[in-house]
């Protein structure tokens, strides 16, 4: 962009945010790249520490380093944001997207790059679970050997889906997605609500409220997602229910981890007392990675929820910035149809 069009070349827009709109757009950012960039590095050094079931902390700094250029990235990109008003919105002037806005095009780029990750999940979990036999019917079919693993496809839904106090958190969670696709689109529709037809104080609060209450949604899914691997929970005795009082253990203290080749379940006992042990480890590795990596997109969709809340609560969402709260919601919509998808293939079945 040449001088003549910002007037002076003292009057730049500074790279590091906020922009002066009233030159027009600013430059585009490189900080989106630069998040990138750190996330790649944290994933490859946090895969390096976890390798083959042995750890290698010398790869631990990098780690770090990787998780600070991703909030370094992202503090500036969202300094550079908080100025936007939504008086300047690109729109794509070539075919196929001609007329539309380039951010939405880029959206939906990255939405369709989000579903080949999550294609490529399904399909591996699909080969895998009709491909090795079920835990449950070699024990059955007796062809095991007392001492010796088995090599076998132990579903999560097994141990989950085994009483409704099992499933609780995962239902819970299933709702509490659902609720926040409507939240965010509550938001979207305040923003939306033309000016002079609603008082702005009102419309400020609505929206970060709604922002707001989606933010504790996602945060109360990663609550009960930590519950159900990690803790379990205990279940007071309900006497007008018929309820015990008894501990609802976690996936982690049942044994159901990815490096555990020694598994052994309460139900594979025979009638002799001789206990199968199941070599689970791809079927537990499929289950964590799918649900951790849907996991990972709800914890970023936290993340970009706080920035959008807090800039709702400072007034700038307005008819003509209500643009961004739209992109982040197609974001949310496909984050919580993958959910929908993923409860009974992980949880159910």
């Amino acid at each position: 962009m040449s001088d003549d069009y910002y007037g002076h070349d003292e009057d730049h827009p500074s790279p590091w945010g906020p922009h002066d709109w009233d030159h027009g757009a600013p430059h585009n950012s490189w900080f989106p790249v630069i998040m990138a960039i750190g996330i790649g590095i944290f994933l490859l050094m946090f895969a390096r520490v976890f390798s083959f079931g042995e750890y290698d902390f010398s790869y631990l700094p990098m780690v770090f380093v990787g998780l600070a250029v991703v909030a370094a990235a992202m503090i500036v990109w969202w300094r550079q944001d908080m100025s936007f008003d939504g008086t300047y919105e690109p729109r794509s002037s070539g075919a196929p997207f001609k007329s539309i806005q380039i951010r939405k095009v880029g959206t939906w780029v990255f939405l369709m790059s989000e579903m080949m990750i999550f294609t490529a999940l399904f399909s591996t979990y699909m080969r895998y679970r009709f491909g090795i036999p079920r835990c449950d019917t070699v024990f059955e079919s007796g062809d095991w050997v007392e001492g010796t693993a088995v090599t076998c496809f132990e579903p999560a839904s097994h141990l989950i889906a085994s009483s409704w106090w099992h499933i609780a958190p995962g239902a819970t969670n299933t709702f509490a997605l659902i609720i926040s696709s409507f939240t965010i689109v509550q938001a979207l529709r305040w923003a939306h609500k033309p000016e002079g037809s609603v008082d702005e104080e009102v419309r400020r609060k609505r929206i970060y409220r709604y922002l707001g209450a989606t933010w504790c949604l996602a945060a109360l899914f990663l609550t009960l997602k930590i519950i159900e691997w990690f803790i379990g929970f205990h279940v007071p005795e309900i006497g007008f229910l018929g309820l015990q009082e008894h501990e609802i253990p976690s996936l982690y203290s049942e044994g159901y981890l990815i490096n555990n080749d020694h598994y052994q379940h309460h139900d594979y006992i025979d009638e002799t007392g001789a206990h199968m042990m199941a070599n689970i480890r791809v079927s537990a590795t499929m289950f964590y990675v799918t649900t951790g990596t849907h996991g990972f997109h709800v914890l970023g969709g936290l993340i970009g929820l706080t920035y959008l809340t807090y800039k709702a609560w400072t007034g700038a969402y307005t008819p003509q910035s209500a643009v961004s709260i739209e992109y982040f919601g197609l974001y949310w919509h496909f984050v919580d149809l993958i959910w929908v998808l993923v409860f009974p293939f992980f949880y159910l079945y």
